[in-house]
């Protein structure tokens, strides 16, 4: 998520396999601990899962940066395209290739898991791609509220869709709004190249731990959508798309890059000004 302001970019070939990559990193690691926490118990609590997230992200960065500006979150090529300087003729592809490499990651997952994923799902008494299936196939793609709190009506009322909504939305402009802080060269009390990627990955492990309960805190549509794919070829079918109340589209993929889009214009709307009238 290195700003791509101003540096000539590399051949889109090469940043396009970077961000495939990064952003299969991200998901494997990051959906990798969904997987342990929900199938095995390894994870106690939010906090841990989001540290496992904060790592992915922290990890991600430090290996794609300096090929393609390690976006690997479609909302953020679509923000740094508006209001970075990126090329919007490049917004299509990086999307094309993060969404690829979280296709591959969450397949990849799907077999390691397999033996897990059937011994929970039989203990639990869930048939898959039936009513209530989506506390197994929360491994993939994101439900709201988290299947982890309840999947029955009740459980509906509390996270309504306008709540997932404004949940995703403000989610992804808080992470928008301090990636382009900390990228930001002006930015004199940034941490810098070394220790930027360490504080996005805390950024978002502090949002995990806020929204996970509500909407299992996607903020990245590659991230939500591409799993979800894997979810419903594996035979979850209508509980991952449209999912079991619908909203999958308008929550997890119109609300991240809405808030990216808000989070990065708030930004250059008040400190990337003061910035500039500094420099």
């Amino acid at each position: 998520m290195v700003s791509p302001e101003n540096p000539a970019p590399p051949a889109l070939s090469s940043a396009c396999v970077a961000e495939a990559l990064g952003t299969f990193l991200l998901v494997f690691l990051g959906t990798g601990s969904v997987h342990a926490a929900v199938l095995t118990g390894a994870q106690q609590g939010v906090w841990q899962v989001a540290v496992v997230w904060a790592i992915a992200v922290a990890l991600a960065i430090y290996a794609t940066a300096a090929i393609s500006g390690a976006h690997i979150n479609p909302a953020m090529t679509m923000a740094f395209a508006a209001f970075g300087g990126f090329p919007w003729k490049r917004v299509v592809p990086y999307a094309a290739a993060q969404l690829a490499g979280a296709v591959a990651a969450a397949a990849l997952l799907s077999v390691i898991f397999a033996p897990q994923m059937g011994a929970f799902e039989r203990a639990a008494g869930i048939e898959r791609g039936a009513a209530g299936s989506e506390r197994s196939a929360m491994c993939y793609g994101e439900y709201f509220p988290n299947p982890g709190t309840g999947v029955d009506a009740a459980a509906w009322a509390r996270v309504p869709e306008t709540s997932a909504i404004l949940a995703e939305l403000s989610g992804t402009a808080v992470l928008a709004f301090v990636v382009f802080a900390l990228t930001e060269r002006r930015n004199a009390g940034a941490p810098g190249a070394a220790l930027t990627p360490a504080a996005i990955g805390l950024t978002v492990a502090a949002l995990i731990s806020l929204f996970a309960p509500l909407t299992q805190a996607g903020f990245n549509p590659a991230r939500d959508f591409g799993p979800r794919l894997v979810a419903y070829a594996l035979g979850w079918g209508s509980i991952a798309i449209p999912g079991p109340r619908g909203g999958f589209f308008s929550v997890y993929i119109v609300a991240p890059i809405a808030g990216a889009l808000l989070g990065a214009a708030l930004f250059r709307a008040t400190l990337g000004r003061s910035y500039r009238a500094a420099a």
